[in-house]
């Protein structure tokens, strides 16, 4: 009897902290097995609807099941919507003859992982996050191998192998890609850089103080390039795209690795995709932490700022005042930004899309022998 060619079913979406990595473990699987076929089951009002097709793969949706942590209309709607869900999710992997299940979380694992149980077919899980969330909490009781982005995070049965991450990120040299990268910006390839971002959707607490801080940025001789998020320009009193000396505002760049390879300090939010590639790649940083949800994100960088790779500071501490008084000292101090780069770099993990690849062959190797 012929097998057919090996079958990966991949479940995440909603936000590019899912997709980004579960992109990542396709792209290696198909670097090993260029005859895999990928299903990636995701929702019909995620990222993921533009993304995956962008990159080449099949995408397959089911519906939402929102996990309500409090009583409401949506816990008693709970257990209809998943039972849907969950027939959604074993027809997708009739479909597609699966061989292994991979999920990274939100709520289109779910269902995916208990589908994946009742045909007894190999799961594993990739958690981003230092405090996991509830989906990969269900999945890590069942899976094969579960894989955490942060040595601390704890699931049943958890191996640290970092975050799956683009190869132009994880293979970045940045000091030989700085002077193009800055080039490619419009930066001046000499001063002392500064690049700020909050994320795809930008962070308006970071941004105002950023803006506040603009003169005294100049004044120290520092260029900042600061990445707004859609839709969140910063206008000056005629409604124009704010100007100032040595200021660069754009509202997204195409490729975090050249803004990486720009930058001699990077301010930013501490998502779980930005803490590991940033260590990825031995970049300091100053972290402003969400200040909403579960608390995640200040987790996220407890390792690295312990390790000495970055310093955080609380969203509501985080001041144009705080950035004069450290903010520009630690830009200005060559040896100290020297130190958190190898700080830094000290618990960067390149190659976790290889790794999570490999699980997902000797688990398919496996429920085939």
């Amino acid at each position: 009897m012929t097998q057919h060619p090996l079958s990966v079913v991949l479940a995440g979406g909603g936000t590019a902290g899912h997709i980004s990595p579960l992109l990542a473990i396709a792209d290696a699987v198909t670097a090993q097995r260029p005859d895999a076929r990928i299903t990636v089951v995701g929702t019909a009002s995620g990222m993921e609807t533009r993304l995956v097709p962008a990159a080449g793969y099949e995408l397959a949706t089911i519906d939402r099941v929102p996990m309500p942590r409090r009583p409401s209309a949506d816990l008693v709607k709970l257990p209809a919507r998943l039972v849907r869900a969950v027939k959604q999710a074993g027809a997708i992997l009739d479909a597609a003859q699966a061989d292994v299940v991979v999920g990274v979380g939100g709520y289109v694992s779910t269902p995916v992982y208990l589908a994946a149980r009742r045909r007894s077919l190999p799961v594993i899980v990739h958690e981003a996050n230092a405090r996991p969330g509830l989906a990969n909490r269900v999945g890590a009781r069942f899976a094969a191998v579960t894989g955490v982005a942060f040595e601390a995070t704890s699931l049943p049965k958890a191996t640290w192998v970092g975050m799956p991450m683009r190869r132009e990120i994880s293979s970045l040299d940045r000091n030989a890609a700085r002077a193009g990268a800055r080039a490619a910006l419009g930066l001046k390839p000499d001063m002392p850089t500064l690049v700020v971002t909050g994320g795809s959707s930008g962070a308006a607490s970071i941004n105002r103080a950023v803006e506040q801080a603009l003169p005294a940025l100049a004044a120290a001789g520092i260029q900042t390039l600061h990445i707004t998020g859609r839709g969140k320009s910063l206008l000056d009193a005629a409604g124009r795209p704010l100007a100032a000396p040595g200021y660069t505002q754009v509202e997204y760049v195409d490729g975090m690795e050249t803004a990486y390879a720009a930058a001699d300090l990077l301010l930013a939010r501490s998502g779980a995709g930005t803490v590991c590639e940033i260590s990825a790649v031995g970049l300091p940083a100053v972290l402003v932490p969400l200040p909403h949800g579960n608390g995640e994100q200040a987790l996220n960088a407890e390792a690295l700022v312990s390790a000495g790779g970055a310093l955080t500071v609380a969203d509501p501490l985080f001041t144009a005042e705080w950035i004069s008084g450290r903010l520009i000292p630690l830009l200005a101090d060559p040896a100290a930004l020297d130190a958190m780069s190898r700080a830094s770099s000290s618990l960067g993990i390149r190659d976790a899309d290889q790794r999570m690849a490999a699980f997902i062959l000797e688990a398919s190797d496996r429920s085939k022998a």
